[in-house]
């Protein structure tokens, strides 16, 4: 298993702004090989900023690297624009591998 994680930084304020992107978007997901599951992760809040992560399952690394070159991929991340000033920064890339 392959666990997909992005850690985003989003302004305060913002935060349903953010979650509306992510439920009005068609991400694709499951029409791919390997895929499990999808979830969006509302964490802690500090003076700055909502701390937000994109949570995606998978088979095994092959899987999610396979629809970072995938058609569906690019199809995605096309309609997920967000209005500006909702971001504080790029996102943070994290794989995890299951080894138990």
């Amino acid at each position: 298993m392959f666990i997909a994680m992005n850690r985003f930084r989003i302004a305060l304020g913002r935060e349903a702004d953010f979650e509306e992107v992510w439920r009005s978007r068609e991400s694709h997901l499951d029409e791919m090989p390997g895929f499990r599951e999808f979830h969006l992760l509302r964490g802690p809040v500090d003076d700055e900023a909502a701390l937000y992560a994109s949570h995606t399952v998978w088979d095994d690394r092959a899987s999610f690297e396979a629809w970072t070159k995938s058609e569906n991929f690019r199809a995605a991340h096309a309609g997920a624009r967000a209005p500006s000033g909702i971001y504080l920064g790029h996102p943070q890339f994290e794989g995890f591998e299951a080894v138990l």
